[in-house]
């Protein structure tokens, strides 16, 4: 605008001014310099127009002059140093204790989340808890069991001295806002989904591809081996008789437990040779070992071997364990096998009942003192081992080092290679810790590599275990036993010739098959697990053990023989010393489940065999039937098995891991 055009504007504007009434003004326009008499004085030269007016301010409450940096563009303050910026005073640990439970009862009760959701923020409070103050995560386990009406014995169980320390330790390990703590609320506390099992990257994994065509298989030898196969003893040398064999709660066949309906006075008197809901006690542990030399027809010859899958100790709760109690239990059950069925090696690996903490194992690359805390238990195992002659020094050193894990090539050639299964153990709490990563322990991989060099050579492979890899898929973790399942696929049927596992028991056995099985039939089907009957007769079973005839060439096995004996019995063998309990023969595999498989007197009872059986069960219920008998070996307390079960047995039987046990089969339907 023109200073004429300006000129006009302001007097059209003075003329309006008057129109609209004397005393309104409806415009007014500042003068263009800054009024300097407003302050006494200024920082800059407030008649510039090239910054604004920085005058001086005094506080008249402090009778002092604001700095000239306090408003100065180019250089003002920031981050304030000076002023103070109160936080909470800090806490007390037993105090940040109490705000951790108050903050999971809140959690627990807001009716928004989900249970899932409400499950892993409640672990989450837990991690900052003992991350920051870590002696109170056992008071915390403890505290949340009370709350919640887990237990009625929740110190016995969450105290410092029993699963505490463990639950303190996991907690601060794991993802517990991730997938970690989603399959802590799922497996454990069945508040969350199962998580999906983690695709696998094999890329690299295996050295070789599978050999295509497969090597010539070995040709049998016509002679047969004798290897016994002993599991989940359970010896409980507190075992007190005449006590309460029906308790309500276990272990039962103690001093001091009792039926609730009862209290004070012993309802079912436990029997000298054990019971239905106790543990292995010394009498009836010495008349299975005498009973195995001459019902196998080994007492002059000796096996050729033996195998012991674990779990010996009792079922004791955590809080009567300790390292004494695991390293005598070790000790008296080694040197009973080794007088009774030896000279011959017993090839022995851990059960999750055969350390301290029970059923814990943690992965060495946690380092320190926490990543060390179970070799006391590695160290002694293989002492052991190699004192009775069942191991030779390089096995053993392996072993001292690597979680009792060995491998073994014996003179016959054939190579035993033992895993320490509580890796993928659902009761183990640091298999929740990195559960996303399939191989945390190294085992995996060690074993791949065992493989590769037994595939290199030309050898035969048996894998020993305790834990199961599959079945229901109830017992095991999902992305170790899905890795594990791609290894057994890859080196099978050439290298490994059969896996051995304990643990449920029960007398099962489940094949393993190609390609995830994603084709189920005779061509697929490469590996079986045998999943051995137990000694113990907990819970509600008999008291059994098995024999394998193995050829001595081919290391398959050509038939497998079950001894039992009837606990139903065992009350009347009291007051008196005549006889003990009697140990028979329960049945043979091959007679048992072969009559209608075309199948040669000395083929191998291989995957394809065991398939065939399960194709047999799906159209006759009387071979479901009778594998379910057997499956509780004989029991009087087995419970029926409808078609729905009978289904689901058959479910498992093709699932070799817990991963397709999950993907493919109800659960619930164990024989007693």
């Amino acid at each position: 605008m023109s200073l004429l055009s300006r000129l006009a504007f302001l007097c059209f504007i003075a003329i309006a001014s008057v129109a609209v009434g004397a005393d309104v003004r409806s415009a007014y326009t500042a003068p263009g310099t800054f009024p300097t008499s407003v302050y006494e004085s200024y920082w800059n030269d407030p008649t510039a127009t090239s910054a604004q007016p920085q005058p001086v301010i005094s506080d008249p409450a402090t009778h002092s002059d604001f700095p000239e940096m306090l408003t100065d563009p180019a250089n003002f303050p920031k981050n304030d140093t000076v002023d103070p910026h109160p936080l909470p005073t800090p806490l007390q640990p037993t105090q940040l204790l109490q705000q951790a439970i108050g903050q999971i009862k809140s959690v627990a009760s807001n009716s928004v989340l989900d249970t899932c959701a409400k499950c892993q923020s409640s672990f989450a409070i837990a991690k900052m808890l003992v991350l920051a103050a870590p002696e109170q995560g056992p008071l915390l386990a403890e505290a949340i069991c009370i709350y919640f009406n887990f237990s009625s014995t929740c110190y016995n169980e969450y105290s410092e001295l029993a699963l505490g320390s463990v639950f303190t330790q996991v907690v601060a390990l794991g993802d517990m806002s991730g997938y970690d703590g989603q399959l802590i609320c799922s497996r454990l506390l069945n508040l969350c989904p199962v998580p999906p099992t983690v695709p696998l990257n094999m890329t690299g994994w295996f050295a070789k591809p599978k050999p295509n065509p497969l090597p010539p298989p070995k040709q049998p030898s016509g002679e047969r081996l004798k290897v016994l196969h002993v599991s989940d003893i359970h010896i409980d040398p507190r075992y007190a008789t005449g006590y309460e064999a029906n308790c309500t709660a276990y272990l039962c066949c103690r001093e001091n437990v009792w039926n609730a309906a009862s209290p004070g006075r012993v309802v079912l008197p436990a029997p000298r040779y054990g019971s239905y809901l106790c543990d292995t006690p010394m009498s009836l542990m010495l008349s299975a070992m005498e009973a195995i030399p001459v019902l196998t027809e080994t007492e002059v010859t000796g096996f050729n071997f033996s195998l012991f899958t674990g779990d010996l100790t009792a079922h004791d709760p955590d809080n009567q364990y300790s390292r004494a109690f695991v390293e005598q239990a070790q000790v008296v059950v080694y040197d009973l096998l080794r007088k009774y069925v030896g000279p011959a090696p017993v090839y022995a690996t851990l059960g999750n009942h055969d350390t301290y903490t029970q059923f814990q194992m943690i992965p060495y690359y946690l380092g320190g003192p926490l990543g060390k805390q179970f070799n006391w238990l590695y160290e002694h195992v293989s002492s052991l081992w190699y004192h009775n002659g069942w191991l030779p020094m390089n096995s053993v050193e392996y072993a001292r080092t690597h979680y009792a894990a060995y491998s073994v090539k014996r003179p016959d050639g054939l190579r035993i290679i033992s895993l320490d299964t509580d890796m993928w153990y659902q009761l183990n709490y640091f298999s929740y810790v990195d559960a996303t990563t399939p191989d945390p322990f190294g085992i995996l991989r060690w074993l791949t590599d065992e493989l590769q060099d037994a595939e290199d050579t030309g050898g035969r492979v048996w894998i020993i275990g305790h834990v199961i890899s599959g079945w229901d898929g109830t017992q095991s973790q999902l992305n170790p036993t899905n890795l594990f399942y791609q290894i057994v696929d890859r080196f099978s049927p050439h290298v490994i010739a059969n896996i051995f596992y304990g643990h449920n028991h029960e007398d099962q056995f489940s094949v393993f098959y190609a390609n995830n099985a994603t084709v189920i039939n005779t061509e697929t089907a490469l590996a079986v697990s045998w999943i051995s009957p137990s000694l113990t007769p907990l819970t509600n079973l008999n008291s059994g053990f098995r024999m394998y005839e193995v050829d001595s060439a081919t290391f398959e096995v050509l038939d497998a023989y079950t001894w039992i004996s009837r606990v139903d019995e065992f009350p009347s063998l009291d007051n008196q010393t005549d006889i003990g309990p009697t140990y028979f023969l329960e049945y043979s595999a091959r007679e048992a489940y072969g009559g209608n498989i075309p199948w040669g007197t000395n083929d191998p009872l291989n995957a394809t065999w065991w398939h065939l059986v399960t194709e047999q069960m799906e159209t006759n219920t009387t071979l479901g039937q009778t594998f379910r008998k057997y499956q509780s070996k004989s029991s009087v307390r087995a419970i029926p098995c409808n078609e729905t079960c009978l289904t689901a047995s058959i479910c498992y039987m093709r699932s070799g891991s817990a991963s397709l046990a999950y993907e493919n089969c109800p659960r619930g339907y164990g024989s007693t």
